[in-house]
């Protein structure tokens, strides 16, 4: 696209909760005269990889980008979902495609408590002026409980019972969770397992068939990802453009004459330069630019307009700071006398209080979720047990063989074969490892003091794990408790977390280019008139994870899409509160 074309009106920059809600909203306004560039691509129905081939290039990496990437993939070209960022004592998984993070997050909408917001959150900012914002986020994404199996035991989730009894005897509550998946339209009547019908915005989905793969990307569209509900009428009602295979590389300011200026302060629009995967670089003019790449996408693109292409200089200081990991904390319990059933239903289901929102400790807050994943990693789980666990495999070898042996004798001998197939394979394949596993998945308020910084040209991170060790300790004492609930055996951290590594994963990283009351403190404005603006600038907004003064404890893709519509109804001078029914169009 030349910029010998009128302004756009705006170009969003990135597809996950933040850019999906700028783009409807935008567009509500706006029409054809938006512009979203993903630098992902879209994934219809079906479409998810599943073959090992497959997975093993489900990664992204481009060369040039020299990012802090897997060694085995540093030097490939990839373009698939699951980009990987290893950094010390944090890495991090997001994810490319067109819907960002909502292809392969774990569906949850929770909000969190209103403590939360007095951890350096601006002072006019808070739970109660974002409260409608929550509800609108809500109803688009369809957030609802996983359905009653009173009347069809195929509902039945038996983790979900399993870590209710754990809360049980904790003395603590287990609520089942408001997950964006789809039950059908009529969340009093849900539509029969398996059947599809068009959700209420047009796009074709399917009724929750209960796999497990929601994040590995729903190859049945069960899963409300954005590309089904906000940019799927965007796109399909009004016209906004959007642009795939898409990435965005440099913003320029432009002067009255419509030239390159990077002494102006965004009043006259701004160039963003992108390169097209495919067709090489290009770039476009437009009145306002809402960056909403994901947190290491937006910290990443603005660390380099203003420290390596001096495009925007009037930057705050503050631009990396106050990255937090949302406290996320993964961990395994392996072999319990309780069945768990891990590969069975939506990824996660409910959750549990540990000092979160009851008897709150700000050291030690955080929630206890229940995870699945898919039945083929299961099988993947079998097939490695003869290094993982040879005594195991040992006893199933001796059972096959006893099976066999009884067979001989009573049929052989007899001139009789009966079949001892499916005896043999019930032998080989019961008591599987995977039955009686449980993902416990968890989440808090880590310290969020994380700087992130241009390191020899890409994105650094230093994080102080030391100061969140409190809430990391409180963690695992759980994860032992759930150990000897279900009289386990081994209870394993998340992989990287042991000696000499002592690594966390997040899949939440938030901050960076935090909302706050001055250019001193933040990078965002949070003032009612200049929602998510940058300081220093005009026409150049802010909307995703990387606002986020702090970890909200829970899953934060509700505070994310909540702030996003906070935002957008800013930038959009709409008076009117948004709603749900994404068609109308904005004054």
């Amino acid at each position: 696209m030349s910029s010998q074309n009128p302004l756009l009106e705006a170009v969003v920059i990135g597809s996950g909760f933040g850019g999906a809600i700028a783009c409807c909203r935008l567009a509500q306004k706006w029409k054809d005269r938006v512009l979203l560039l993903e630098r992902g691509k879209r994934y219809p129905m079906g479409s998810f990889p599943r073959s090992p081939h497959q997975m093993a290039a489900n990664f992204w990496n481009l060369p040039d980008e020299k990012a802090n990437r897997p060694k085995h993939i540093r030097k490939r070209t990839l373009r698939g979902m699951f980009d990987v960022r290893n950094y010390t004592r944090m890495d991090a998984v997001v994810c490319a495609g067109l819907g960002g993070g909502s292809l392969i997050y774990a569906n949850v909408f929770l909000e969190p408590p209103e403590q939360v917001f007095e951890r350096g959150w601006p002072k006019g900012l808070n739970k109660t002026v974002l409260q409608p914002y929550y509800q609108v986020a809500r109803s688009v994404l369809g957030a609802r409980p996983i359905p009653a199996w009173n009347d069809d035991p195929r509902r039945r989730i038996i983790r979900t019972e399993l870590f209710r009894d754990f809360a049980e005897s904790q003395q603590r509550e287990s609520k089942l969770a408001d997950i964006c998946v789809f039950f059908g339209n009529d969340f009093a009547k849900p539509t029969p397992i398996g059947i599809q019908e068009r959700n209420r915005y047009g796009a074709v989905q399917t009724s929750c068939v209960y796999c497990g793969e929601c994040d590995v990307g729903c190859n049945t569209h069960s899963k409300n990802t954005l590309d089904l509900n906000y940019l799927y009428v965007a796109e399909h009602v009004h016209n906004a453009q959007i642009q795939t295979d898409c990435l965005a590389e440099k913003i320029v300011p432009l002067n009255e004459h419509g030239e390159e200026d990077t002494s102006a302060d965004g009043i006259h629009g701004y160039r963003v330069y992108y390169r097209h995967l495919d067709n090489g670089p290009a770039h476009v003019d437009t009145r306002r630019v809402v960056v909403s790449a994901g947190t290491l996408g937006t910290n990443e693109l603005l660390l380099r307009c203003r420290d390596v292409y001096g495009t925007l200089p009037r930057l705050s200081q503050r631009l990396g700071h106050r990255f937090s990991g949302n406290g996320d904390f993964l961990s395994f319990v392996v072999e319990g006398k309780k069945p768990a059933d891990p590969n069975y239903g939506p990824v996660i289901t409910q959750y549990t209080d540990f000092n979160l929102f009851q008897q709150h400790d700000p050291d030690r807050a955080f929630i206890l979720e229940d995870a699945s994943y898919p039945a083929f990693v299961a099988w993947f789980v079998e097939g490695l047990q003869p290094s993982l666990n040879p005594l195991g495999m040992l006893k199933k070898a001796w059972r096959v063989l006893k099976t066999v042996w009884n067979y001989l004798l009573r049929n052989l001998f007899s001139g009789k074969w009966s079949g001892s197939v499916g005896e043999v394979f019930y032998q080989l394949l019961r008591g599987d490892v995977s039955n009686r596993s449980s993902v416990l998945l968890c989440m808090g308020l880590d310290k969020g003091d994380g700087v992130l910084t241009l390191k020899d040209g890409s994105l650094d991170l230093d994080w102080p794990q030391e100061t969140s060790m409190p809430l990391y300790h409180a963690i695992l004492n759980c994860g032992e408790k759930f150990k000897n609930f279900v009289r386990s055996w081994l209870f394993i951290p998340l992989p990287t977390w042991n000696w000499p590594l002592r690594n966390n994963i997040t899949v939440h990283p938030l901050g960076g280019c935090i909302l706050a009351d001055s250019p001193e403190e933040g990078v965002v404005s949070a003032d009612e008139r200049t929602r998510g603006q940058v300081f220093g600038y005009q026409g150049l907004y802010i909307a995703d994870g990387s606002v986020l003064p702090s970890a909200v404890g829970a899953n934060p893709v509700a505070t994310i899409s909540a702030v996003s519509e906070w935002i957008a109804q800013g930038i959009t001078d709409n008076p009117e509160l948004p709603t749900d029914d994404l068609s109308q169009t904005i004054p």
